[in-house]
């Protein structure tokens, strides 16, 4: 550990842990009050927002303490707020690792719920991912505190457990809230009329959406080998009838905002490339593309409850998947439901098929996604406040 770093630690302790058990002789757990925390995001979204929704007309204080980015430092003032809302909070829910989790002191009484953002299991995190041989450094010591966590399935309890270091009793199937959505046909068909509403140039396309995962071991790293996508053929082949939807994952986009990683300049291309990194809500894409392409991400689960054509572009699959290489929780096959591509010519054949395959779907939907049944958000909320 570096001399800076340990200094950081150092002052994170003085302010989480030390702060946080003043805070904890003067003031009582407050059991009503709700906590919702991230490092990630600046406003209130997925798993987070279905359950803040759910407690609106609820006897329930609820409270936010959210910033854009890990990287982005807090004010002192708003530190000190952030220490007084985990000391005072029955419920602190998360939607992914948040650092202050590491250094509080957890209260008799306190529930840390992680709800997680992506449904299922797909690539090795946290303490799955030194089990599979990865030198991945420091592993976050606050997923040790969580009191529960809520997945997808049943069949996936056992991955979270093993990535949290966290009892098995401690993982509750109860489906992922914002799968609801899906379930919904008023609020698929609102999403397609506002979402043209605002793109009416894109009415009359088909979309593809293409949304893989970053490659690199820490999300300050993240990165995408670009040389592999033929934007050019891609173009040359599908301009007419359709339309390229960008969404880089957050981790790779932030990279690339700041410079650290150099996208390809498409603007040759006119409109045919659009990128949708910055858009709100990728259920919302979901909803109105055509066809997705991925590779590794989360979402392929969401997109299961679609029924529409999916192609995983993985031309680094036995690199991704070796041990000591990033990792898979199951066999790759057992997360495949749409075509395969590993060469740019592959990739466009497939995007030609559209092929369904809807036996290989109702396995992966049972085996991954089975508590996702329109009432996630009801469950979830009945499992972590007892109503």
């Amino acid at each position: 550990m570096s001399y800076l770093r340990k200094i950081k630690t150092l002052m994170n302790w003085v302010t989480f842990y030390i702060i946080g058990c003043v805070f904890s002789l003067v003031y009582p757990v407050q059991k009503n009050k709700v906590c919702f925390l991230s490092d990630v995001r600046s406003v209130m979204g997925g798993n987070l927002k279905c359950v803040y929704d759910y407690l609106e007309d609820k006897d329930y204080e609820r409270v936010i303490e959210f910033k854009a980015d890990r990287r982005v430092r807090r004010s002192l003032k708003s530190k000190i707020k952030l220490v007084f809302n985990l000391a005072t909070s029955k419920y602190i829910l998360l939607d992914d690792f948040a650092n202050a989790i590491t250094f509080m002191k957890v209260r008799k009484g306190q529930e840390i719920v992680q709800l997680w953002h992506g449904p299922g299991a797909f690539k090795r995190f946290g303490w799955s991912r030194k089990l599979n041989g990865e030198d991945i450094g420091h592993i976050h010591s606050g997923y040790k505190k969580y009191t529960m966590a809520t997945v997808s399935g049943k069949g996936i309890r056992w991955c979270y457990a093993e990535a949290f270091s966290i009892d098995e009793n401690k993982i509750k199937a109860t489906g992922f809230p914002r799968t609801d959505d899906f379930f919904n046909a008023q609020y698929i068909e609102q999403t397609k009329q506002q979402f043209y509403n605002e793109y009416p140039e894109l009415k009359n396309k088909k979309i593809i959406l293409f949304a893989p995962t970053y490659r690199g071991t820490k999300v300050n790293e993240a990165s995408y080998d670009f040389s592999q996508i033929d934007f050019a053929k891609l173009y040359e082949q599908f301009h007419d009838e359709y339309v390229f939807i960008l969404k880089w994952h957050p981790a790779l986009y932030n990279n690339i905002s700041m410079g650290v990683v150099e996208a390809p300049d498409l603007s040759q291309y006119g409109d045919f490339y659009r990128d949708f990194s910055k858009y709100r809500d990728i259920n919302d894409l979901l909803i109105v593309s055509e066809c997705l392409i991925t590779d590794y991400s989360s979402m392929i689960f969401d997109y299961v409850l679609l029924n529409k054509p999916i192609i995983y572009f993985t031309y680094d699959l036995q690199e991704y998947t070796s041990f000591g290489g990033r990792g898979l929780y199951f066999d790759f096959n057992e997360y495949v439901y749409g075509e395969v591509a590993n060469t740019q010519d592959e990739l466009l054949n497939a995007i030609r098929s559209g092929a369904l395959m809807m036996d290989k779907r109702k396995i992966f939907y049972d085996k991954f996604m089975g508590e996702c049944d329109g009432h996630a958000t009801e469950k979830t909320c009945r499992c972590i406040f007892g109503e």
